[in-house]
């Protein structure tokens, strides 16, 4: 799934083709990507319309329109939003035709990825948690945020309501990163250990910005080339591999149904209540 540096990494490529263009045409072939509204309502709101600005919030990406709404975009688990494809596969979704003559097509292999045509963005994305690469984000408040969850901490990473964007894969290398066992009650942590997970996670998300995210899925850029953040990981997708620091074998188990790597002498279990 696209997680805050891939969609960090679209808005950021994709910002120089919108900007200042208007949607031109709009053609939905699947009525289920549009959630609160229908495909055709979605299609005469945005004709005419001009992108003022174009922004991140977690993994969503918000299209700020001339007439004060936005169109909002989730790409979720394997949607990509292809910059002039040489031709449109039988996994788009829809088409957007700006008014510089690009356009834009999200694609979508697993049919799963959601846009919003609103008045106000934050109908959408306003439960989502502080973002962590925000000045205003500090290790108090998300001491603030964990204390208030008595999950495992790796569970709480990937609540958007507790911090926006960080995902699955992120998160492994976050816990990773500071020595933080996945299980770990996320209530548990010490102010030292809180301190250490803030500065790993921004440290983590800021390298994967910087490699244009990881293509270990479905992900590409808008232009259809790789990210090459996944280079860099040391346990996320990693599990039965031994570990890049002290050579055990990283470990993979589910957390809240979800697949989670770790090394077990970095991330000792012992270091903490678990669940």
């Amino acid at each position: 799934m696209p997680e805050l540096p891939e969609v960090e990494t679209i808005k950021n490529e994709l910002a120089p083709w919108v900007m200042g263009q208007s949607f031109t045409q709009v053609t939905i072939f699947d009525a289920g990507l549009v959630s609160g509204g229908s495909a055709e309502e979605v299609r005469r709101g945005l004709i005419g319309q001009k992108v003022e600005s174009l922004r991140r919030r977690g993994k969503y990406l918000i299209f700020h329109l001339s007439n004060g709404r936005s169109l909002i975009i989730h790409l979720r688990m394997t949607g990509v939003l292809l910059l002039n494809p040489k031709q449109v596969d039988h996994y788009a979704r829809a088409v957007f035709h700006l008014s510089n003559g690009h356009r834009l097509v999200f694609s979508d292999l697993r049919r799963l990825g959601l846009i919003w045509l609103v008045d106000d963005a934050n109908t959408v994305v306003g439960k989502l948690g502080p973002e962590p690469l925000d000045e205003s984000f500090t290790p108090g408040i998300l001491g603030q945020r964990l204390s208030r969850r008595h999950i495992p901490v790796k569970a709480a990473l990937l609540d958007q309501g507790i911090v926006a964007g960080i995902g699955n894969m992120y998160a492994d290398e976050a816990l990773f990163a500071a020595r933080i066992h996945p299980l770990r009650k996320a209530d548990a942590l010490s102010p030292e250990e809180v301190q250490t997970l803030y500065h790993c996670i921004r440290r983590v998300l800021q390298a994967a910005i910087s490699s244009k995210g990881a293509s270990v899925d479905t992900y590409v850029r808008p232009e259809g080339e790789l990210g090459t953040a996944h280079f860099d990981f040391k346990v996320a997708h990693k599990g039965g591999e031994p570990c890049p620091i002290c050579g055990s074998t990283i470990e993979r188990v589910l957390v809240q149904n979800r697949g989670t790597c770790f090394c077990p002498r970095c991330q000792p279990i012992d270091s903490g209540p678990l669940i």
